[in-house]
């Protein structure tokens, strides 16, 4: 009887044991933007690819606008491995100590696409990321959203323009001396909080790419925004380090292989998105879009440049320079 009441206990261990060897290992993705954004739509791509590539072995639960973690507290979360995956603006990492990230932040030093491909997939880009493994994080790959541009309720035809207004920015210094460099005050604020703060008019203006624009809904309180595309916004997708070494090597070989493919399809419809974002808020009537001339961006541009050798101390003189190299910036040739 006794013998008979063990081997039942052992089969139902081994079934429950077969259970859950079963059972999908589960990766918390949060990000704090709308899920109809580039990012918000890669991340639902990323864990439909993760699905169908490990067939079901792994279930990625997406947690979009701020739901599960705000701007301040994900990546704390991640570290602690209370969330599995973020997917954080580039600007977040100069906060953590690798401020060598803020050389995205720098304006004007992308002139497009093509300029910022050569250093998120080249040598530059790789070497940032491997600056996040001390923190206990793992660098997976670059996601566009766009070329950001500057709204408020007055008109910005000038960087004089921008003089005494109260810009919110992400938590970033190099942002921080860029608006400081048009004569405007940073106030450095999350994104969930923005609508709210130009609503009531805690702050005065922002910057943003246009989706982010347009799906916060910011140009309701927003009358004015001129197309600058003064500066790059990004982000990098990132895991908890301890929980990406630990999966087994098969699993982890088909959610990069998923990350590739959600990394191209985030990086073709980051533009359209913001395309598309535009043409919605010059429909929606209630924001003036303007679209400066080439003396007025450069304007704008000779304005902040001196920003790049301020923050040679912070970012580095070397990265700046790196970055200069593969995109062929040249400080002077203005």
């Amino acid at each position: 009887m006794k013998v008979s009441k063990l081997l039942v206990a052992l089969f139902a261990g081994a079934l429950s044991l077969a259970a859950y060897a079963q059972q999908p290992i589960v990766i918390k993705f949060s990000h704090v933007v709308a899920a109809d954004t580039p990012k918000g739509k890669a991340a639902e791509m990323f864990a439909k690819k993760a699905g169908e590539l490990t067939k079901g072995k792994v279930k990625v639960e997406v947690y979009a606008n701020s739901t599960l973690y705000k701007d301040k507290e994900e990546m704390e979360a991640l570290q602690l491995g209370a969330v599995q995956m973020l997917a954080p603006s580039l600007a977040k990492f100069g906060p953590l100590g690798v401020k060598e990230f803020e050389v995205f932040d720098l304006p004007f030093i992308f002139s497009d696409y093509d300029a910022l491909r050569k250093v998120t997939n080249g040598p530059v880009g790789q070497k940032l990321l491997a600056k996040l493994e001390p923190k206990g994080i793992r660098g997976l790959a670059y996601w566009d959203n766009g070329f950001k541009s500057f709204s408020a309720n007055s008109p910005i035809r000038t960087p004089a323009d921008l003089k005494g207004k109260k810009m919110r920015i992400q938590s970033s210094k190099v942002l921080e001396e860029q608006m400081r460099s048009v004569g405007s005050i940073p106030q450095v604020m999350a994104f969930s909080e923005v609508y709210q703060a130009l609503q009531t008019g805690v702050v005065d203006g922002t910057e943003n790419p246009i989706s982010n624009l347009y799906t916060q809904k910011m140009h309701e309180v927003q009358k004015h925004l001129t197309l600058t595309d003064h500066g790059y916004l990004g982000y990098a997708v990132i895991v908890n380090k301890k929980f990406w070494d630990g999966l087994p090597a098969d699993v982890r070989g088909q959610l990069e292989e998923a990350m590739v493919q959600a990394t191209r399809y985030a990086n073709q419809i980051a533009k359209v998105e913001n395309d598309n974002s535009l043409e919605a808020v010059k429909k929606s009537g209630k924001t003036t879009v303007y679209a400066p001339t080439k003396e007025e961006r450069l304007a704008f541009k000779k304005a902040m440049l001196p920003v790049h050798q301020k923050m040679e101390g912070r970012v580095g003189k070397e990265v700046i320079q790196a970055v200069y190299k593969d995109t062929g910036f040249k400080p002077d040739g203005l």
